[in-house]
């Protein structure tokens, strides 16, 4: 019986401590404004994570309260804040903590030594290519892969209109 239903007490308490802690982590993340759920970098994509894992262990956890659950939430909170707070002051820490976007594509190019770098192959870069609307590279100029992981990609018409700063940019 325990594999498939342990006690209604034990569901009545997935249930309430379920609406608390939503509600709390719902409070929690508005006051700490939309920079705790973004994916600006590696530590940001870490917290986000580990707040869906301390939400699904007080849940289910029945040594996990809610008052330790929210506590928590709280600490992965604070940290994100405290190590935002450091990048921003901090060139050292900046370092450590974020990365820098990379070219990989440039001026009909393959920048093969920076792909292997960032573990990307040509046909990730060409699906996003695809992804964006174009059918070839053609009227590419730019395929940047950005500090989040998303591929930005730069069409010569843009380029066309402003000069391309790649400056910033690992080669």
């Amino acid at each position: 019986m325990g594999l498939l239903f342990n006690s209604w007490s034990d569901l009545g308490r997935v249930l309430v401590l379920g609406v608390l802690g939503y509600i709390s982590l719902v409070l929690l993340l508005r006051v700490s404004g939309n920079r705790t759920l973004s994916k600006l970098n590696a530590f940001d994509f870490i917290v986000t994570v580990a707040l869906g894992s301390t939400f699904g262990s007080f849940i289910l956890n029945k040594e996990i309260s809610l008052v330790e659950g929210v506590t928590g939430f709280i600490v992965l909170i604070g940290m994100q804040h405290v190590v935002s707070w450091l990048t921003i002051r901090s060139t050292t820490i900046k370092r450590i903590v974020k990365s820098e976007p990379s070219l990989l594509y440039y001026n009909q190019e393959y920048l093969v030594d920076s792909m292997k770098r960032s573990r990307i192959v040509k046909s990730e870069i060409e699906q996003s290519v695809r992804n964006q609307g174009y059918a070839t590279l053609e009227n590419v100029e730019a395929v940047v892969l950005e500090t989040d992981g998303s591929l930005s990609i730069i069409s010569k018409s843009e380029k066309e209109k402003k000069k391309l700063d790649i400056v910033g940019l690992k080669v």
